[in-house]
């Protein structure tokens, strides 16, 4: 009998992997969307890139369902990247890969996620509002006192994410300004930034210990209190208890600085949205989301993850070993899921946006992120209702070399 030609049933072929793209992450015009991401969204959602620094390549995953895949499936590990020069942005990490919750996997992430939620709660943050209120309040009138023009991010979106950041984990006033200093160093991506960022991780854990030890002698109901007395339980170790209040400092302090002014320069140049706030400033909190999605929240990627098997992603098959970044912000302008994703719409009925990651390692501090933006643009609009930007859009500077997109200087008048 002759042999069937025809081909045998089996797998589909794998088909050959995309080649390596170099990804500069050059520094961008205020909140301009990343054309490389707009780029492979639409023709190469699952490529593989090469960073400014580390070693080898990585794939890069921007749609929203392939990025919400690998942000929730176990195979995809944050703790097998500890320890390898993988591609990266910046020449070593912002939080600690030997403690915290940055760097580990369920069940030992779960643990440590335990301990600092009980400090994210509702009951927590209704309790620091008023305090928040307070401290914008104070920035806003200083601000008043000294005149237009004024540069809204000295006097509002720098020192207040710091004030309630140290509010929250319990830090001295006197101190702030140190905090704030760290912060910045340890988002740093420059070429010559590797010791700054080293000397301000050391100088971080250093305060950071030394405040928790204060708070065994002086329990209180704040970030701090609630580390130290996990770890006299034994329920975490003192090198966990300052990788937590390390990365709590970051996107409670410099990160929420640069967010909330790119937040308000969007709605200082869409004036129609501005106006409508004050008419309806019970729209606050659904404005504020819609602004968590629409605004760049950085440059590049964060932290990656590495598969632990084979693994199929957009079509694409990433081996057992291979390292993946998700592009959450390409990812918030996926037009599979966001209509007419580069227009600010408060009224969007669209699905969640991925500002805050997704999965076991969605941020915690995603509650009091929301508050405080509701309470410096409710501030500022109540405090202000005539203000406007004091130079052409084009002439507010924005940050270079970092991680955190956000102005470096935003002149209002009133």
């Amino acid at each position: 009998m002759p042999l069937d030609p025809s081909p045998a049933a089996g797998p589909s072929p794998v088909p050959d992997p995309p080649p390596v793209r170099f990804w500069p992450v050059d520094d961008l015009p205020a909140l301009a969307p990343d054309p490389f991401l707009d780029e492979l969204l639409s023709e190469e959602p699952v490529t593989r890139i090469r960073l400014p620094h580390g070693e080898g390549h990585a794939w890069l995953v921007t749609r929203y369902e392939d990025v919400r895949f690998v942000t929730s499936d176990p195979r995809f590990s944050r703790e097998r990247v500890v320890g390898r020069d993988v591609t990266s942005m910046r020449p070593e990490p912002v939080a600690s890969q030997t403690a915290g919750l940055q760097y580990i996997d369920p069940p030992r992430h779960n643990r440590l996620r335990r301990v600092v939620a009980r400090a994210f709660t509702g009951r927590a943050m209704q309790r620091l509002r008023p305090t928040a209120e307070r401290r914008a309040g104070e920035l806003l009138d200083t601000m008043a006192a000294a005149g237009p023009p004024a540069d809204l991010m000295e006097h509002l979106h720098g020192p207040f994410p710091i004030a309630v950041v140290r509010d929250f984990l319990g830090v001295d006033e006197k101190d702030w300004h140190r905090w704030a200093a760290t912060g910045e160093a340890l988002l740093s991506a420059g070429a010559d930034s590797e010791q700054r960022a080293g000397e301000a991780a050391r100088a971080t854990r250093a305060r950071i210990a030394e405040l928790l030890r204060s708070r065994r002698e002086e329990p209180r109901e704040d970030l701090a209190g609630v580390l130290a007395q996990a770890t006299d339980a034994g329920e975490i170790t003192a090198d966990e208890a300052i990788s937590l209040a390390t990365a709590v400092q970051v996107s409670g302090g410099h990160a929420v600085r640069n967010n909330s002014g790119s937040m308000m320069y969007a709605l200082l140049t869409h004036p129609e949205h501005l106006d409508r706030l004050r008419r309806e400033p019970e729209l606050l909190p659904r404005a504020v989301d819609e602004l968590f999605r629409y605004v760049p929240h950085r440059n590049g990627v964060g932290i990656p993850r590495v598969a632990v098997e084979d693994v199929e992603v957009g079509g694409r098959l990433i081996r057992a070993g291979e390292v993946v970044y998700n592009a959450y912000v390409s990812a918030n302008r996926d037009p599979a899921v966001f209509t007419d994703p580069d227009r600010l719409d408060f009224d969007r009925a669209d699905g969640p946006h991925l500002a805050f990651g997704h999965g076991p390692h969605h941020c915690m501090a995603a509650i009091m992120a929301r508050m405080e933006a509701e309470v410096m643009i409710g501030s500022v609009l109540t405090r202000f209702p005539g203000i406007r930007l004091a130079v052409p859009p084009e002439q507010v500077g924005f940050q270079t070399q970092g991680l955190i997109r956000g102005p470096r200087t935003l002149p209002v008048t009133w």
